[in-house]
């Protein structure tokens, strides 16, 4: 028989995009989240009556899972997603830079910006072509680290702080000696080298649990501030998913206002806690889920009387925050990523820093007021494997029971786009026949 019932754990981006998955198939679909909110690490939440996201949460045009995601559930037109890629970049000096896209094709497209860019001088722009070289015709190295690749490939500061630190921090979320070169690689690729228009900015114009919910209204069943302690596989043996005999044996949800059967599960949660939730992880083939480690980012939030900074973004070079967004006019969202040093630091000091980095990146708001602020802090922003370390598949050894997640094995790094991916990955696994592994 087909999957009749399924559970989804998580409800977060992965998660929510199983359970669209699922539910197209003809599937029942509940969802259990542990917090009161939906949409996990991408979420938002009121802060003296301000619906505010839990972190500037930008996408690319090279995301297409994402959008068609945001499609699926109705929200595309909220949606913002730039004709072009175009950043400013800022220096501490007043200098401004600014790198866009021009109609040649891809990787000409840069070229005449990245000609004029005026944080670097000629011999630092030629050392980078010579890296961007390398990215593109090489091979990475084995357990390779992105710092060990910038060395060797002869990127020193001038280059690090004017073009790999402002985009590539925010994108990989931790330190480079952390970070394989492969994971970096990608991203260069993806984004910057491959596609003219892979680049383009995009965010969401609605605070992101409008998202969230906008997806789990689709399903049968959400219940919220419900945590899911573990999974108990069912005695039997012949489910017969998709009508294949011994396709598994269906599953049992431990939950706290009591037990829950259904025919299949797929967790869309963290390593740590898909390690519990599993008990005994080995037992469905799933290894090294102790072998990632969580990033941090943080956001402060800005409300001032300024008015607008007539941007909707820029770049801070050589600031504890890399991006400044432009909400609204009067209000800026600055994210700090990578933010280890940062993340015990108190409330009052982080909004004190990020409004004298906001006034000395922005003179316009040099006489401005601040008139209200607030920090929020993620621990747990990305989840990042160990150089050397393979990212965790959606499918374990039981044929009822799935993993999803933007940190396991999509062929991108930990992001909404791999949250997505992930979460059709396990969705896809679910409903292939026994032993086929999803495109």
């Amino acid at each position: 028989m087909a999957v009749e019932r399924v559970a989804v754990v998580g409800g977060g981006l992965a998660g929510l995009s199983a359970g669209l998955a699922l539910k197209a198939s003809g599937a029942h679909v509940e969802l259990f989240e542990r917090s009161r909110i939906l949409g996990g690490r991408a979420t938002s939440f009121e802060i003296d009556g301000v619906e505010v996201d839990n972190g500037q949460h930008v996408f690319l045009a090279c995301c297409t899972e994402f959008v068609s995601f945001a499609t699926a559930v109705g929200m595309n037109g909220q949606i913002h997603l730039q004709e072009r890629f175009d950043a400013t970049i800022l220096s501490r000096r007043g200098k401004a830079g600014r790198l866009r896209t021009a109609a040649l094709p891809a990787p000409l497209h840069l070229i005449g910006s990245f000609a004029s860019y005026s944080h670097l001088g000629l011999a630092g722009k030629l050392r980078i072509a010579r890296a961007l070289a390398a990215a593109l015709f090489g091979q990475p190295r084995a357990n390779e680290t992105f710092e060990a690749w910038l060395t060797r490939n002869g990127q020193g500061a001038q280059e690090r702080a004017a073009f790999w630190d402002p985009f590539f921090i925010p994108a990989l979320n931790a330190p480079f000696d952390r970070v394989g070169t492969s994971d970096a690689m990608f991203v260069l690729k993806t984004a910057f080298l491959r596609d003219a228009g892979a680049a383009r900015f995009g965010f969401s114009k609605v605070p992101l649990a409008h998202l969230a919910a906008a997806a789990a209204n689709q399903l049968d069943a959400v219940h919220t501030s419900t945590p899911v302690t573990s999974v108990i596989l069912s005695p039997s043996t012949s489910l017969g998913i998709n009508s294949v005999e011994g396709r598994g044996a269906g599953v049992t949800l431990s939950l706290s206002k009591g037990d829950k059967e259904f025919d299949a599960v797929v967790l869309a949660v963290g390593p740590r806690q898909a390690e519990r939730i599993l008990g005994d992880p080995a037992r469905y083939g799933v290894a090294n889920l102790d072998k990632y480690d969580p990033y941090p980012i943080i956001d402060v939030h800005l409300w001032h009387d300024g008015g607008s900074i007539g941007r909707d973004f820029v770049a801070a070079l050589e600031s504890p925050l890399q991006w400044i967004f432009e909400k609204e006019p009067g209000y800026l969202c600055c994210s700090f990523s990578a933010a280890d040093e940062y993340l015990r630091q108190p409330t009052a000091e982080l909004e004190s820093l990020a409004w004298r980095e906001a006034q000395t990146f922005l003179p316009a708001l040099k006489n401005a007021t601040l008139v209200r602020s607030a920090v929020t802090r993620n621990p747990e922003a990305t989840w990042l494997p160990r150089v050397g370390v393979m990212r965790t598949l959606q499918r374990t050894n039981h044929p009822a029971v799935a993993i999803a997640g933007s940190w396991t094995e999509t062929g991108w790094p930990d992001t909404m786009e791999s949250a997505v991916r992930s979460g059709n990955l396990a969705a896809a696994v679910l409903l292939s026949p026994a032993g086929q592994r999803p495109r």
